[in-house]
């Protein structure tokens, strides 16, 4: 049974990472440029870790806590997945690539 439960997890979290990111609402009266501010990659890592644009540090490590223990290699999961959402903490807390 917990196999099937772990099984199910990782399947919803690589669906989640599949889809990509959700378009978040807009005010009208936000100005073009500033909804474009972020680059490409940023919002990546906030889809992968399924995040806000206004999440703090907080909440990127809880997120990431979260996935991690789900997918975990050793629990089952997938290294792929693994590296994604090392890399989307990586990229939103701006650590440098040490690959």
């Amino acid at each position: 049974m917990a196999k099937f439960l772990l099984a199910l997890v990782v399947a919803y979290v690589g669906w989640l990472i599949w889809r990509g990111p959700r378009r978040a609402r807009q005010s009208p009266s936000t100005p073009h440029a500033a909804r474009r501010a972020e680059p490409a990659g940023m919002q990546e890592a906030r889809a992968v870790l399924g995040l806000d644009a206004d999440a703090d540090e907080a909440a990127i490590r809880a997120a990431h806590r979260r996935l991690i223990i789900a997918v975990h290699p050793d629990r089952g999961g997938s290294a792929d997945l693994t590296r994604r959402i090392n890399a989307a903490r990586d990229a939103l807390l701006q650590r440098p690539d040490l690959s």
